[in-house]
């Protein structure tokens, strides 16, 4: 059978990159970002689905902003570019290792792309949410989303991972995910993507 890509709640993880203090003056369309990312946050735990969060060196960048609500999370540090450290995978051990990951954070050219590297080579699909990632650059971002694409990842939005989860409106969680989609995702930019791909 064909790899397609569907999303479902069971054996998935969230994985929440580096979206810290220090980033916020920088990274293209920042509050954005989190903001899909923070709904991203919220529908995984109405819907059971695991969040991990990393922070890129926090003694220089900062915590984790608190807009993205993960106050709660326990926030890995690293210095390496990739989520993908000896903690983190313990954790994903812990869950079974999930066989898919909804992808989010900063920066796209950096942690993001060698998060996605090391997770498509142990097997597991990466679904990259593409209006919940970027870089200080917009043409980094778009880049790096291309040579991921290439590379395997599927690249999706906020609002097409919400939908893809609850899948019916019969799901009885689907009128708790129903108000993340009360106000549609604003635009960070991606149309451009599109219009070069």
């Amino acid at each position: 059978v064909a790899k397609i890509g569907r999303l479902s709640t069971k054996d998935t993880v969230l994985l929440l990159c580096d979206m810290q203090e220090k980033f916020r003056p920088n990274i293209f369309q920042f509050t954005n970002i989190v903001s899909n990312a923070a709904r991203l946050l919220q529908a995984s735990r109405v819907l059971g689905i695991p969040p991990i969060l990393t922070e890129q060196y926090p003694k220089g960048l900062g915590p984790t902003v608190p807009e993205l609500g993960a106050e709660d999370l326990k926030a890995h540090a690293k210095t390496s570019f990739t989520m993908m450290i000896e903690e983190v995978q313990k954790e994903l051990e812990a869950l079974g290792n999930p066989k898919r990951a909804i992808l989010c954070g900063i920066e796209a050219h950096a942690c993001i792309a060698c998060t996605t590297f090391d997770l498509l080579e142990k097997g597991v699909e990466v679904h990259i949410v593409a209006d919940a990632v970027s870089s200080r650059s917009q043409t980094d971002r778009l880049f790096a989303l291309s040579r991921l694409k290439q590379s395997g990842a599927y690249l999706t939005t906020t609002e097409g991972v919400l939908l893809q989860l609850v899948q019916d409106a019969k799901h009885p969680n689907f009128k708790e995910i129903q108000k993340l989609l009360a106000h549609p995702s604003p635009d960070t930019g991606l149309l451009a993507f599109f219009s070069n791909m």
